[in-house]
């Protein structure tokens, strides 16, 4: 069994088969699917397919490309859905100075907001951070210990071992089946197997392959078999572990 541990089924792309792109999922034998809140409207929607669909459970968050478009009482509602059945995580919060899409000023206070609600709920954190790396981290610290997973992993081995000595996990994607994501492979080496999850960040990122095409979450399959690959390993063993990694943070059941 696998475990996707982010994606966006919410998302537009997924809307002429949403149901079938599951049980392709649960036929390839992805047993859990976390469909991760990015907007205040994409929170809403991962409650509700988490209530759909058994496998599929929710995280509630407002990603840093939003902070110039929240208002007041968008954090009030976040925590209430962050009650709702199946809601495992606040995310994904984070910090991103590449794209630009919102202000930096006004991504920091959210982000700690969203780690303060993270920490008052007792819910662990998916992370975001692009272009970001000494600031996400500078706030994360304000915030230990935290139960926390930097998703979609990129930077350098000094960037990895200061999340690994901060507690977190890190989770990489099918882009590590890149012919040329040579340092995201030398990386995946150096992740303890315990610290480690897989995700497909669908509908974004396909594997090598399938570049061009929707990804899905039946795509974490590949992710196994890339890093069984890099690390000498058998798929098996990459997938038991990563699997027990994934529900002992999300706490799926």
């Amino acid at each position: 069994m696998l475990v996707d541990t982010h994606c966006h089924l919410d998302f537009p792309e997924f809307d002429n088969d949403r149901k079938e792109t599951v049980k392709r999922a649960n036929a390839a034998g992805i047993g859990y699917i976390v469909n991760i809140g990015s907007s205040l409207q994409g929170s809403r929607r991962s409650t509700q397919l988490a209530a759909e669909f058994d496998c599929v459970y929710a995280t509630v968050g407002i990603h840093p490309h939003e902070a110039d478009r929240v208002v007041p009482g968008d954090l009030d509602e976040i925590k209430a859905l962050a009650g709702k059945d199946k809601v495992v995580a606040i995310g994904e919060i984070g910090l991103d100075y590449y794209k630009g899409y919102s202000k930096q000023e006004n991504q920091r206070p959210l982000f700690l907001s969203l780690l303060s609600l993270a920490k008052e709920l007792g819910l662990p954190v998916v992370i975001h951070t692009r272009s970001s790396q000494e600031d996400t981290l500078k706030m994360i610290k304000e915030f230990l210990p935290l139960k926390g997973v930097v998703h979609c992993f990129s930077g350098e081995s000094d960037f990895l071992k200061e999340c690994l000595d901060a507690g977190l996990l890190v989770s990489f994607t099918c882009n590590i089946t890149y012919k040329k994501a040579e340092n995201l492979k030398r990386l995946i080496r150096e992740v303890p197997l315990e610290r480690l999850m897989l995700e497909t960040d669908a509908p974004f990122l396909s594997p090598e392959g399938l570049r061009g095409r929707r990804n899905e979450p039946v795509f974490v399959k590949n992710l196994c078999e890339e890093v069984a690959r890099l690390r000498q390993a058998d798929k098996e063993e990459i997938a038991a572990i990563t699997t027990e990694n994934a529900k002992a943070f999300f706490n799926l059941k």
